[in-house]
């Protein structure tokens, strides 16, 4: 359905967890977390923005989990999530030593590479900054290829804002357009408060030659997409990460269908011109 590239798992058998040992545990938020965890047979890891892995923690389950890492660090995998359930709860409380299971990458990714010589325009919210991270390394490692990289982010709080340092670092680089706002203003904050959409609509886009990817909530992401096309960006030029029930990672299951389509085989990462259609049926 997508004409994004899938890349298969590594391992022969996409069902056996390969043992990965927890070398870092970093907490975000007051429910998010990022766990850094490297290969326990020394071999190179591969994956491309967009991708997830199934995390098994021995003993109590897996969980569908996007990689959130430097896609050229060949070394490690970065996973950010939060602790919502049983298995990510297990997952957060696995401390720097601890092993565990990981299967993947499964899914469609963003497709970088056709935004090359063009605009890029990253959007997303909540922890959905965390699927789309891959693709703003990505245009860092590759500045030159990318005409300009715009960076629109929405939080409930400036408290709840992810990875907050480092879109500093990001804005303090100068060749990229970053811009966050928030639903509520606490604090001490001065920066804009809204929807993620007053950011599309305040944006400079070039908006015939911008790519853009789309990540958060389904209904942030159903109303970004509206807000970019009426700036004139084309649908077939708009990404959304559709992560939704995803259990097996290869379609056998049926828990992630949609339609027509499995999210964890056919997607995460959908064009939106092929699925606007299937967003407007309720409960879908």
């Amino acid at each position: 359905m997508c004409d994004c590239k899938n890349v298969k798992a590594a391992e022969a058998d996409p069902m056996r967890p390969r043992p990965f040992r927890v070398t870092e545990v970093v907490q975000n938020l007051s429910d998010t977390f990022t766990m850094v965890i490297k290969p326990v047979d020394g071999q190179p890891v591969q994956f491309l923005p967009g991708q997830s892995n199934m995390l098994y923690v021995f003993g109590v389950g897996e969980v569908p989990i996007s990689i959130s890492g430097n896609p050229a660090d060949k070394s490690a995998i970065v996973h950010t999530t939060r602790s919502v359930g049983k298995v990510s709860a297990a997952i957060a409380a696995l401390k720097v030593g601890d092993t565990v299971g990981v299967r993947g990458p499964f899914g469609t990714t963003w497709p970088v590479s056709m935004a090359e010589g063009k605009s890029l325009a990253i959007i997303s919210g909540g922890v959905g900054l965390a699927p789309v991270r891959p693709t703003i390394y990505s245009a860092i490692n590759d500045r030159s290829k990318f005409k300009k990289v715009t960076i629109l982010y929405g939080a409930r709080t400036p408290e709840d804002i992810l990875f907050a340092a480092e879109i500093e670092k990001w804005r303090a680089r100068g060749d990229m357009d970053v811009q966050v706002t928030v639903d509520k203003a606490t604090g001490s904050w001065s920066g804009n408060v809204g929807l993620v959409t007053k950011l599309i609509d305040a944006a400079d886009l070039d908006a015939a030659n911008t790519v853009a990817f789309v990540c958060g909530p389904e209904i942030m992401m159903h109303f970004s997409a509206k807000s970019l096309v009426g700036r004139g960006v084309p649908l077939n030029q708009i990404y959304l990460s559709m992560e939704r029930n995803m259990k097996c990672g290869v379609g056998l299951c049926g828990h992630c269908q949609w339609g027509t389509d499995f999210v964890c085989r056919d997607g995460p990462v959908f064009r939106y011109d092929q699925i606007v259609d299937a967003l407007k049926i309720k409960e879908l």
